[in-house]
């Protein structure tokens, strides 16, 4: 059954719908009320003659489909779908990140306090999430010095001859040594603990107080000033918790954006208690190529608006900052559970009204509605008020979905007016900022370096492409090398190349750098593409003389092309040799943006040259032959190796030279196999 014939026979129920590509890969995700029509709505002219679905529709070869009994339930499985199957059609949160967790290890023994951001079911109590996140660390602190209880990795299941130095210097009861305390006095700290992560400080106080008096009458006193310090501790941290809470109720995450040229910056304000406690910044590039049109069902319909808001569709945002909705400024709640959103949606051109001949207005809605699912629904605990600057058809349904999973209403609003939409924008403007910081301040910048590098080069036109090349090998063993491109601005990683040196044997990398530039720009004339604008080598003068041999192998001239130019950079000296004039090296001030763009072009090139070698090697240590022999087991094969490089030089050694690595009996072996005859003495 064709495509067309399974969307023909879909059923009208509620459900999700994945599209699949040639291979078998998913590469987009949906959910609709009515399966059918939401999914016929992609075969129509009108919906392919956008730039995403009619892409997605000549890539797609076949469709499944899963069923769910309502729309909430199609909002859940949607996003876990997008999460686990990174489908390159949708709107993709990546690098996802979240704020830590206080967890007490209550199903132990004896419980441990640690700092922890996976919360599992594991029967312990897990306390946050905190803002920002070294805030966590602080908290475990303030409870190995006030209550001592452990986080170390000692096991308590059991006791220890004695204890570590935590001990000695008061920062942990000792659990680990029969004697040192008791199970009662270690469980009333374990409940100080808990009363201080939950804020009931009031109920704490009270504890402590009766104890300190109690323990002063029996002249404890020692044990009196330790819940004396105990107590201080809670009263000063139960007035911040009061200045905090003076302010207002409820905490909100507010959202705003700034959309142009094709470019997308959100910024995130995370308000607990009345303060915006922390700020997250997500920056989209190129997003007309995701941006969809609204659909005839009316899932993704929109209305034109224009200004500053929220952001769109993209499939690599990066984002600066923390991630995750919170608890308390400083006591953070227990553990709520996650949720999603819902809403209408909105058409947002730029930040400038776009008018005849600017680019198609921008569909903000459509990325709210995938952002807030995606940020949303696996965390534990959920803001009340979520305010964003347009609106989305999923956000009623969405905020109806928070609200069921966490146990009280979550509102998902577009504020008009009042002391709300000044919050909005000001999570816009500074947007704004961050937009001018990323896509405008270093536009000029980078155009800046290009000039600077050309000049210090004495390059004949602005380095568009640069390719760099590095070997990597032990001992001539799996030598391999790799290309990097540094393309208009930024690293091309679709363009890297790796190489494996087929002709040098033994370790020699002037001669491994004179095959691989060869092969790689032999290649390039024969298919008549375009060279870069500088070639850069990972080296110094030999390599840079390999490279240029390899060069001048070359007939450039017969292409009616000029050798491209030349040059390499040393390690540890830091200078720049350019192939023609080698006698007076680049030096170029340690602080400067140009020495900072080849040192960053070198370094790639050397890190993927590195992992293309530890992948061979890791090959050839899966695959090796010496397992195959009596005697051989891991350990010696991988001892055998370290010692000698590589297979090759093994089978090349003598039976004595083995010994010194192996015993007798075993190198005999050894050499015995691979030349099948008898060691002479």
């Amino acid at each position: 059954m064709d495509l067309y014939e399974k969307i023909r026979g879909l059923p009208t129920q509620p459900g999700v719908y994945l599209y699949k590509n040639a291979e078998g890969e998913v590469i987009y995700v949906g959910k609709a009320n009515n399966l059918r029509s939401r999914v016929r709505s992609y075969l129509l002219e009108a919906a392919q003659a956008n730039a995403k679905t009619g892409s997605l529709m000549r890539e797609a070869v076949d469709l499944e489909y899963i069923l769910v009994a309502n729309e909430s339930e199609a909002l859940a499985l949607e996003t876990n779908l997008i999460k686990q199957r990174r489908p390159r059609f949708n709107i993709l949160l990546k690098d996802d990140k979240s704020y830590p967790y206080v967890k007490l290890t209550l199903a132990d023994r004896f419980p441990k306090v640690f700092v922890t951001r996976r919360l599992l079911k594991d029967g312990a109590a897990y306390y946050g999430p905190y803002f920002p996140g070294s805030l966590a660390w602080r908290v475990v602190e303030l409870i190995h010095r006030s209550f001592l209880i452990p986080s170390c990795k000692v096991d308590l299941s059991r006791y220890h001859p004695r204890a570590c130095l935590q001990y000695y210097i008061h920062r942990c009861l000792g659990p680990c040594v029969e004697g040192l305390t008791t199970p009662e006095l270690y469980r009333q700290a374990i409940r100080d603990a808990q009363l201080f992560l939950e804020g009931r400080h009031g109920e704490l106080e009270r504890s402590l107080t009766a104890r300190m008096m109690e323990a002063a009458q029996a002249e404890h006193f020692e044990a009196a000033a330790r819940l004396r310090d105990q107590l201080s501790t809670a009263l000063q941290l139960q007035e911040k918790q009061r200045a905090a809470t003076a302010e207002m109720d409820d905490d909100a995450d507010v959202f705003g954006y700034h959309f142009e040229d094709g470019n997308l910056a959100v910024n995130l304000f995370h308000v607990r208690a009345g303060k915006i406690v922390d700020r997250r910044e997500f920056f989209w590039e190129d997003l007309p190529d995701l941006l969809e049109t609204p659909s005839a069902e009316g899932d993704e319909s929109i209305d034109a608006v224009k200004g500053t808001g929220f952001s769109p569709y993209n499939e690599n945002p990066r984002e600066k900052g923390a991630l995750a909705p919170e608890g308390n400024a400083f006591y953070p709640r227990k553990l709520s559970t996650p949720s999603f959103p819902r809403s209408s949606a909105e058409w947002v051109g730029n930040h400038e009204s776009p008018g005849a001949g600017q680019e198609s207005p921008f569909h903000a809605g459509a990325v709210f509605s995938a952002l807030l699912k995606q940020l949303y629904i696996d965390q534990h605990y959920i803001p009340r008020s979520i305010l964003i600057s347009t609106d989305f058809d999923d956000r009623e349904a969405l905020a109806a979905l928070l609200t069921q999973r966490t146990g009280h209403r979550i509102e998902i609003a577009v504020p008009q007016r009042g002391e709300k939409r000044s919050l909005v924008d000001l999570a816009g403007q500074n947007a704004k900022q961050s937009y001018i910081q990323r896509f405008r301040v270093l536009e000029p910048t980078r155009k800046a370096i290009q000039e600077a590098l050309a000049d210090a080069l004495m390059l004949p036109e602005l380095p568009r492409r640069i390719e760099c090349f590095d070997i990597s090998h032990i001992q001539g063993a799996e030598t391999v090398a790799s290309l990097v491109v540094w393309e208009d601005g930024k690293m091309n990683k679709q363009a890297y190349r790796k190489f494996k040196v087929m002709s040098v044997l033994g370790v020699d990398d002037f001669a491994s750098m004179r095959e691989v530039v060869h092969r790689r720009y032999r290649r390039l004339l024969d298919e008549k593409k375009p060279l870069p604008s500088l070639i850069l080598i990972d080296g110094g003068l030999g390599q840079l003389h390999a490279a240029s041999e390899a060069l001048e192998s070359l007939d450039f001239a017969s292409a009616g092309l000029a050798q491209p130019p030349l040059a390499s950079i040393a390690k540890r000296e830091e200078v720049i040799y350019l192939y023609g004039n080698e006698q007076e090296p680049i030096v170029l001030d340690r602080r400067s943006p140009v020495l900072h763009l080849v040192q960053l072009i070198r370094d790639e090139s050397h890190r993927f040259a590195v992992g293309y070698h530890r992948q061979r090697r890791a090959m050839r240590d899966r695959d090796s032959e010496l397992l195959a022999i009596p005697g051989v087991g891991p350990q010696t094969r991988q001892r055998l190796l370290t010692h000698f490089g590589s297979l090759r030089e093994i089978k090349q050694a003598t039976a004595e030279s083995l010994a010194a690595v192996v015993p007798r009996k075993t190198a005999e072996a050894i050499w015995r196999y691979f030349h099948n005859s008898q060691p002479t003495a």
